[in-house]
């Protein structure tokens, strides 16, 4: 993200933008790469309370959150661009407030690869990871990249807190 310095990150995560809410997909090639017509959408705040729960020498991936985010919303699947924006701006919230934090480190992209864009990119969180016991690998020539070595070991089972999902998935009960 540009300009990490000038956004208030813990405001933006506590905008709702209307969200959650279930938005029906009609394009063909969406519903064939995800699996359905159902597309739910989750407010920033519901990825940081689920990356909060991932405990210490645990990891979790942003496909995980996603998974868990659509079934407790009765979905299909979650909207792929805005779970992996919000997922940064939890990292960039909890790193702006130093205070309360939200161990996002813990939370990989698909294949165990870690994060670009979280404060201090992949080296940052290959050193909060390494600290916490994991092995990292490097991947790449020219472009290099970074994954926890053997991460599926490593994740850990995600569960609903209370009150954090209203009876049908829906905190205002709209489907779009």
């Amino acid at each position: 993200m540009a300009g990490e310095d000038k956004k208030d990150f813990n405001a933006m995560l506590r905008q709702d933008k209307g969200m959650p809410r279930i938005q029906t997909v009609t394009d063909p090639a969406t519903i064939e790469k995800y699996g359905g017509t159902r597309m739910y959408l989750a407010p920033p705040l519901a990825y940081d309370r689920l990356m909060r729960q991932i405990p210490w020498g645990k990891l979790t991936t942003v496909g995980e959150l996603r998974a868990f985010l659509a079934r407790q919303g009765g979905a299909d699947f979650t909207e792929p661009i805005s779970a992996g924006a919000f997922v940064s701006i939890a990292a960039w919230a909890s790193f702006q407030r130093r205070q309360d934090p939200t161990p996002y480190w813990r939370t990989l992209k698909a294949g165990g690869q870690l994060n670009d864009k979280y404060p201090g990119g992949a080296l940052a969180q290959a050193q909060l990871l390494q600290a916490e016991g994991h092995a990292v690998v490097v991947r790449g020539r020219k472009h290099l990249r970074y994954y926890v070595e053997n991460y599926e070991a490593f994740l850990f089972p995600l569960a609903a807190e209370p009150d954090s999902f209203p009876s049908g998935g829906l905190e205002n009960g709209q489907e779009t």
